[in-house]
């Protein structure tokens, strides 16, 4: 076989890959476990294989038609033309969570600020139809998500994903918009202006082909990205065959938790959140019903400077201790016994007096001390 290059051209041909009409997730899969390689030429056994496994006779035609250096490179030019940058499921900047997925993207295309999505997320999701309450509801659980330093993602569809994003960008916080179609397909038309600001102060993402449209049988498979890229989902309001639920189900397969917004009995768009709620999801009314699920990771709120700067409340030794202050009451000789590599007996004591001060823990008696 002859080689086209190194492994960047290994990278590259990946993403021209993945540009091929017809080629998609599972082909490329069945394509690697050949061990054929994306800087190399197609061979007649790599295409012999294809043609009895179930790939179409167009995409293989599409294959063999477009397959050469010259396309690979037309590509990837085209792409850092467009400012359209990619990760690959072989980069090490590849976001940790969504590699643990059943079918992580080989391929993610993004417009915006790609290392928001390695930060703490959490998926926003409800219906395309929803009540004042899910919106006003929608607006006070995103700005505490904000509050807490995490990020939203969202689809940016109608209703609640696109008043997740509005929320979180007039919060000055980190979002990231999983689209069903391109990343250079703005869908819904109208939302424009929010995609806009998302590229500029938020990141879009999508592993679908430039110039993919949209189409109904996409949208699940976007749902789980959203999922895939968070520690949890959490449903504002959903019909009982509500899309949200999809999500949802894809962040229980993928061991994520699942948060439910409780909603009136008798409406329709409560429906599939009550009935999470029935099969095991938390019901949640604020952050604070969420970040317990995860005590191991520092709480680090934001605050604004008068130039806008944000800084952590807390410093790195307030972190240390936060890590093993818990909504349980934690005894000091546990806390000293986790950090005393760490810190000296002497600091853990003033940093433990310091969150004290600042009202993020109580000292209880007997010398236990448990997070506010």
């Amino acid at each position: 076989m002859e080689k086209l290059g190194d492994d960047m051209e290994r990278r590259e041909g990946l993403i021209a890959l993945r540009q091929i009409k017809g080629i998609g997730w599972h082909t490329i899969d069945k394509m690697l476990k050949m061990d054929w390689s994306p800087d190399q030429e197609l061979t007649t056994e790599l295409l012999d294989f294809l043609s009895t496994s179930k790939i179409s006779k167009k995409s293989i035609e599409f294959l063999r038609g477009n397959w050469s250096p010259t396309f690979i490179r037309q590509v990837n030019e085209e792409l850092k033309q467009r400012k359209i940058i990619t990760q690959t499921l072989w980069d090490e900047d590849y976001p940790d969570l969504l590699r643990e997925i059943a079918q992580p993207p080989w391929v993610l295309y993004m417009k915006g600020d790609p290392a928001l999505l390695t930060d703490y997320l959490l998926a926003v999701v409800g219906t395309r139809r929803p009540t004042a309450y899910g919106i006003k509801t929608t607006r006070f659980l995103c700005e505490e998500i904000v509050a807490s330093g995490w990020g939203v993602v969202s689809g940016m569809a109608y209703g609640i994903d696109v008043e997740a994003h509005r929320t979180v960008l007039k919060a000055a916080g980190k979002t990231i918009a999983v689209l069903g179609t391109g990343v250079d397909v703005i869908y819904p038309k109208n939302h424009r202006f929010i995609y806009e600001e998302l590229i500029q102060h938020g990141t879009v993402i999508s592993e679908m082909p430039l110039g993919t449209q949209p189409h109904p049988g996409l949208f699940p498979q976007r749902n789980r990205i959203i999922s895939g890229l968070c520690m949890g989902t959490v449903i504002v309001e959903a019909a009982e065959r509500s899309g949200s639920l999809i999500t949802a189900n894809y962040s229980m397969e993928q061991g994520r938790e699942v948060f439910a917004i409780p909603g009136q009995v008798g409406n329709e768009q409560s429906q599939g959140t009550l009935r999470l709620i029935q099969q095991g999801a938390k019901c949640v009314t604020n952050i604070e019903d969420i970040l317990e699920e995860y005590p191991y990771i520092p709480r680090q709120y934001q605050v604004k400077h008068k130039g806008g700067a944000e800084i952590s409340v807390w410093n790195e030794k307030e972190q240390k201790v936060l890590q093993c202050v818990t909504t349980e009451p934690q005894q000091i000789t546990i806390i000293i016994e986790r950090l005393k590599e760490e810190m000296l007996i002497g600091e853990i004591h003033q940093t433990l007096l310091s969150l004290q001060l600042k009202g993020d823990i109580i000292q209880l008696p007997g010398s236990y001390y448990v997070r506010k």
